[in-house]
C-alpha cells in the first residue's frame, strides 16, 4: 500500500536520528527497482538523546553532517522521520465520502480519536479503501505534536540540511518490511523495533499499521542489567549484548527484559481485541533494530509468546549494490536498517 507524500526521485536518503547511533541508507530508484547504493552509520556519544530529547545538540548535529558526508550524495534529497507518544496512529471508519470532503472531516474526527489539542498538531490520513462502494470506509488517521516536527526539522537545519518529508517512524518501518517480507502482509502481525533505549511495537493488520507501542526497554537496559547485576564493566556488558553467542551472563536479563516486551505485545493485541481493531489474533512476530541480534533473545520471545517470532532485516528482497555496506559486516548491520531502509524508499516529487 502507499501512504501520502510519495512521489518520484531518483535518490533518496533515509536519515534516522536515534538515541544511539545517526544512520544514513542511500536507495536509488531505477527501471530495476529500489537498489540500496550505501550504509552509513556514526554513532552518538552517550546521553546526546534521552528519551527522544536532544540533550547535546552540537554532538548530535555533528553526527549528523557526519554521517550525510559518508553517505557521498549530492545534493541529497532526506527524508527522516518522528515517533514516540506524540505521534498517534489510528484506524477509524467514517462515512464513505470524496477525499476532499474527507480532508475536511478530519479535523473533526482528529478531535474524537486524537488526546491532543488540535491546534498543536499536524493531520494527515489515508483512505485505506478507496474503491469500495460500502456506504462507510477505512481511514488511517495520523497525528503528530507540531512541536516534534519542528523540533526534528530545527535539528536538521543546524546541521546544514533541508528535509524533504519528514515521515512517521512506524509508516517508515511498514515500507521496508512490506518490500522484504510480503507473506507478513496478511492477518495480523508484530514488528518489534528493538532501539537504544525504547523498543517500538507495531501491529499490521493485512498490512495496514493499526497501532503503535513504545516499551521503555532497549540494549541500553541489557547493558545496564549487566552492570548492575554481573558486575561487567560498560565495554563488556555492550561486547555480550553485541555477541554472537549467548553467553550465560545474559540468561537472567534475556529472561527479565523478554518478559517485560512479550507482556507489552500482550497488551497491545488485548488492547486490539477489546476494541474490535483486527481482524483476527496475532499469527506472529518479526524482530528489528539493534537489539534484535541479542544472542537469545528472539528465541526467548518465540517460547514466551507461544508462536513464530523471527528476526528481520530489510535487505531480504532488496537490491544491495556491491560495496553498498563496505566497511560494515552485512549481518551486524543489517538488523538496524529497517528504519532508514524505509525511509529512503519514499520516492520523493
Amino acid at each position: 500500500m502507499a501512504f501520502p507524500l510519495i512521489g518520484r526521485k531518483k535518490t533518496t536518503i533515509g536519515l534516522d536520528v536515534g538515541s544511539g547511533l545517526v544512520k544514513a541508507c542511500v536507495v536509488e530508484h531505477g527501471k530495476g527497482g529500489p537498489e540500496l547504493v550505501k550504509v552509513a552509520i556514526v554513532p552518538l556519544i552517550a546521553d546526546a538523546i534521552v528519551e527522544g530529547e536532544v540533550m547535546d545538540p552540537g554532538m548530535v548535529t555533528d553526527a549528523i553532517r557526519e554521517v550525510i558526508a559518508a553517505a557521498a550524495v549530492k545534493n541529497p534529497t532526506i527524508v527522516t522521520a518522528v515517533g514516540g507518544r506524540d505521534v498517534i496512529i489510528k484506524k477509524i471508519q467514517i462515512e464513505r465520502v470524496k477525499e476532499q470532503q474527507a480532508r475536511e472531516l478530519m479535523r473533526w474526527e482528529a478531535e474524537q480519536h486524537v488526546p491532543f489539542d488540535m491546534e498543536s498538531v499536524e493531520l494527515d490520513f489515508n483512505i485505506l479503501d478507496p474503491e469500495g462502494v460500502a456506504p462507510s470506509m477505512d481511514v488511517l488517521l495520523v497525528a503528530a505534536k507540531r512541536d516534534l516536527i519542528e523540533g526534528k526539522m530545527r535539528l536538521l537545519t543546524d546541521a546544514g540540511l533541508s528535509p524533504q518529508v519528514v515521515d512517521v517512524d512506524a509508516f517508515a518501518l511498514h515500507n521496508a518490511f512490506e518490500l522484504s517480507y510480503p507473506d507478513a502482509m496478511r492477518g495480523v502481525v508484530g514488528l518489534l523495533n528493538v532501539g537504544h533505549e525504547v523498543t517500538n511495537i507495531n501491529v499490521l493488520d493485512d498490512g495496514i499499521p493499526i497501532l503503535t507501542r513504545d516499551i521503555g526497554v532497549g540494549t541500553k537496559s541489557f547493558r545496564e542489567d549487566l552492570q548492575r547485576d554481573r558486575g561487567l564493566g560498560a565495554e563488556e556488558a555492550a561486547q555480550v549484548v553485541q555477541g554472537y553467542d549467548r553467553s550465560p551472563e545474559l540468561d537472567a536479563t534475556i529472561e527479565n527484559r523478554g518478559e517485560e516486551i512479550a507482556m507489552g505485545i500482550e497488551r497491545a493485541t488485548a488492547f486490539l481485541a477489546t476494541n474490535s481493531r483486527a481482524s483476527g489474533q496475532l499469527r506472529a512476530v518479526y524482530v528489528c533494530g539493534g537489539g534484535a541480534r541479542i544472542p537469545g533473545l528472539v528465541e526467548a520471545l518465540g517460547a514466551r509468546l507461544r508462536m513464530p517470532v523471527e528476526l528481520a532485516t530489510p535487505l531480504t528482497n532488496l537490491r544491495v549494490r556491491d560495496g553498498a555496506l563496505d566497511p560494515l559486516l552485512t549481518d551486524d548491520v543489517a538488523p538496524l536498517l529497517m528504519l532508514p531502509v524505509g525511509l529512503a524508499l519514499r520516492i520523493v516529487p
